[in-house]
């Protein structure tokens, strides 16, 4: 099983290289060398500089909610544990469908930095809980105070974002069910096995209803316990609705890089995080070709013809693969570090 998962992360991984490769061919391929000397040459390094600090504001607002949910069991956390952790779940995020491999990561690192399995599912489980419902109402208020005008100008692809948010808000709507009646939840997930099964879809049902039951009361339990944590709640809500704000910030940024100031900074962001919607379903790590090809489309309302591309190759560099890169260090220093204490055991237990 950790073979095949090792396997599909190097393949995830393969693809997000061929994507990288093929965004860079496409750059050349449209864009003649002259106007790709000419657009970096007159960049602008002050809003670069912008760009790169509003990624490193974000991963430490992301350390930053973990930081707090595991101090509450563990008073002697250290931020710069939960920074390392925070980076290995940009990592596998990045390189797993639908962001599905960053917490399972997570709760490896947790665990082997000494705590327990349960108080790692949980901190988990409440931080996750917290972003996906303060992210839900972040684009539920840019729906409406933006929707006029992005419906006006890009009619189809605000479907797509609204499409992405239905998503959204049926996942915090199914998790919230599970706090409030787990029972009911429970019969639901049942009812739809048994049509999987008769479908020739689902195998070893009893096996598998057995499995739900067990994460469905897991969860409700959880959530019982958040609940009771309504200062902790309000806290993460106001860190996470700073962090997307400045995570949408990187557009804007990538946008004034290039010399470019006549679109609203709130247009941007607003639209940013339409494209962020439209992300959070398609099933491929860091949502390749697509994020590129929405943001060519939604951007090219604001941004020069001659500057789109060059914006869309900074854009995802700063947002996709430079998380990456930065995970893949952190994985690296946990490795060594585990490494290190391995051979120091080893020793003591030679002595």
């Amino acid at each position: 099983m950790q073979k095949k998962k090792i396997n599909t992360n190097i393949i995830n991984v393969i693809l997000i290289f061929i994507i990288f490769i093929g965004l860079i061919i496409y750059m050349f391929t449209v864009e003649n060398i002259e106007n790709i000397v000419d657009v970096l040459t007159n960049a602008k390094i002050n809003w670069m500089i912008v760009g790169l600090l509003c990624m490193v504001m974000y991963w430490g607002l992301e350390a930053l909610c973990l930081y707090v949910v595991t101090k509450k069991t563990y008073k002697h956390q250290k931020y710069v544990d939960s920074l390392r952790v925070s980076m290995l779940g940009q990592l596998f995020n990045s390189i797993t469908p639908f962001a599905s491999g960053g917490q399972p990561m997570q709760a490896v690192a947790m665990v082997s930095e000494g705590k327990s399995i349960s108080s790692s599912a949980s901190i988990l489980l409440i931080k996750f809980i917290v972003y996906q419902a303060t992210l839900v109402l972040y684009t539920l208020f840019v729906f409406i105070i933006k929707f006029g005008y992005f419906r006006s100008i890009l009619s189809n692809f605000i479907d797509l974002a609204l499409i992405g948010f239905l998503v959204n808000f049926a996942i915090i709507f199914f998790l919230l069910m599970i706090g409030i009646n787990e029972k009911l939840v429970y019969n639901f997930v049942k009812f739809v096995y048994k049509i999987l099964n008769k479908m020739k879809i689902v195998k070893n049902i009893d096996e598998k209803l057995e499995i739900a039951k067990r994460s469905i009361n897991n969860f409700h339990e959880q959530f019982q316990v958040i609940k009771k944590e309504k200062l902790l709640i309000f806290k993460l809500a106001i860190f996470t609705i700073i962090q997307l704000t400045v995570y949408f910030f990187v557009t804007y940024a990538v946008y004034r890089a290039f010399g470019q100031s006549g679109a609203s900074m709130v247009n941007i962001i607003c639209a940013q995080a339409f494209l962020q919607m439209i992300m959070s379903f398609i099933p491929i790590p860091g949502a390749g070709i697509a994020a590129e090809g929405g943001f060519l489309i939604i951007f090219s309302t604001f941004f020069e013809p001659n500057k789109i591309n060059m914006s869309v190759l900074f854009w995802r560099l700063y947002t996709f693969y430079l998380p990456i890169v930065v995970g893949a260090l952190f994985l690296f220093m946990k490795n060594k570090r585990e490494k290190k204490k391995n051979i120091g055991i080893n020793r003591e237990m030679a002595t």
